[in-house]
């Protein structure tokens, strides 16, 4: 052991000493005797054991123990090499030299030791020091054959090497195909890690195939648990008299749902009464939700995968439901002419758009119409008058619609919003 590694060992046992109190180095210096002419040599000493992340260095200049300036976080890696370990609670994230990441691979929740304090805006430096556990367990990419052996290049970008897979666990995958891979091996700083495929999705050229690689990718359930499924049983296809007892009953309303023409899952739907008391003229709207929770019943096999899933997620070509398809195409989608249980909240607006009263209950409704954005705009924007005629029961409302809606607009800008109207973009299969 050379005389640098003898001065490195000996502060690092100091430093991990149980009686030990974090100093700065003009306090080290001191302690240890170390003459000023040295002292160059004992900031080296210090900063070679910060950077191995073996002692910590506190925001205040102070050596301590690593664990005291260490941190747990998920790791994110970048195509350059380096990454960044994002800890819950703290504003900024740690960088992490492409030489420190200790073969964390992108998603890994890893400890990492602070090894430069930057004053300012700069963020903080670290080093890996240990893998508590790994993101990924599988990825999604592209087989490439190479005769004795294959290799996955991966989709997500932020995984800048390839996976390595030996020739009798590539299940036959040829060049060009999307497969699944497991990682059975996360590799090091010099070597690849290694897998095998464990599912080929289809032909890079293939129709649907890149679709399903997100879906894949993601880990997005498509089918749902057979206990989900059985509990259906208990959902019926129209709503029971029974369920309609003490609801309020808003059907002799005239109500509307207005989505665009590829939608399935109806779950809003309004009403709009004008009222014209000798010149003073008020609005009664309603805003009426499909009644989600009397069928998802808290703690239930729905409710708990529901929470699981959190959205619905809306792909090119399909969109895989936070609910089954009898309840979101179903029982709690408004759809036109069948009564549906709803949470409404009706508001009483005057002429300036200010809310004069409310109330929110529990209702059964029953749409009238299935309207677009497209055949609404027509009747109000356009006036087209084979339009207006197809809808001639309905024109008079959603021109008060209209109108109501001018006047929340006009009190919104006149509080600072802006409009942002950006045109919907839409993918359109062949």
């Amino acid at each position: 052991m050379d005389e640098f590694e003898r001065r490195k060992k000996l502060i690092e046992e100091l430093v991990k000493d149980e009686l030990y109190v974090p100093m700065k180095i003009k306090e080290l210096a001191i302690f240890l005797q170390v003459p000023k002419e040295q002292r160059q040599e004992l900031a080296k000493v210090l900063d070679s054991l910060v950077e191995e992340g073996r002692i910590g260095l506190t925001k205040r200049g102070k050596y301590t123990k690593v664990e005291n300036t260490s941190y747990t976080g998920v790791y994110e890696s970048t195509k350059r090499g380096f990454g960044f370990v994002t800890v819950e609670g703290m504003d900024d994230d740690i960088f992490i030299p492409e030489s420190a990441t200790g073969g964390a691979f992108h998603g890994d929740t890893v400890r990492v030791a602070v090894t430069k304090q930057h004053a300012g805006k700069k963020r903080m430096e670290g080093k890996v020091i240990q893998i508590v556990e790994r993101g990924i367990k599988e990825l999604v990419g592209t087989y490439q054959d190479n005769r004795t052996f294959g290799f996955v290049v991966p989709d997500n970008a932020k995984i800048s090497c390839d996976v390595f897979v030996p020739s009798d666990k590539s299940m036959g995958a040829m060049t060009g195909h999307k497969v699944v891979v497991k990682i059975t091996n996360y590799g090091t700083a010099t070597r690849n890690p290694e897998g095998e495929v464990t599912e080929i999705i289809g032909h890079i050229n293939d129709p649907g195939t890149d679709i399903m690689s997100i879906v894949r990718a993601y880990d997005l359930p498509v089918e749902f648990p057979e206990d989900v499924m059985t509990s259906l049983k208990n959902i019926p296809s129209e709503v029971d008299e029974k369920d309609k007892n003490g609801r309020v009953d808003l059907r002799n309303l005239k109500t509307v749902t207005i989505d665009g023409e590829d939608a399935k899952d109806l779950d809003d739907a309004i009403t709009l009464v004008k009222n014209d008391d000798n010149g003073k003229v008020t609005y009664r709207l309603g805003v009426h939700i499909a009644d989600v929770s009397h069928y998802v019943t808290e703690k239930s096999a729905l409710d708990k995968e529901a929470y699981k899933r959190g959205t619905s997620v809306y792909l090119v070509d399909r969109v895989i439901p936070m609910l089954p398809h009898k309840l979101s195409n179903g029982i709690c989608s408004l759809n036109q002419g069948e009564d549906r249980l709803a949470l409404s909240c009706i508001m009483d607006i005057d002429s300036n758009g200010s809310i004069t009263g409310h109330r929110i209950a529990e209702t059964v409704i029953n749409v009238d119409r299935r309207m677009t954005y497209t055949s609404v705009n027509k009747i109000v924007t356009d006036r087209d008058e084979d339009e207006r005629a197809a809808y001639a029961d309905f024109v008079s409302m959603f021109e008060d619609m209209d109108e109501l809606a001018s006047i929340l607009r006009e009190k919104r800008r006149k509080r600072g919003s802006i409009d942002f109207d950006f045109p919907e973009t839409k993918i359109i299969l062949d």
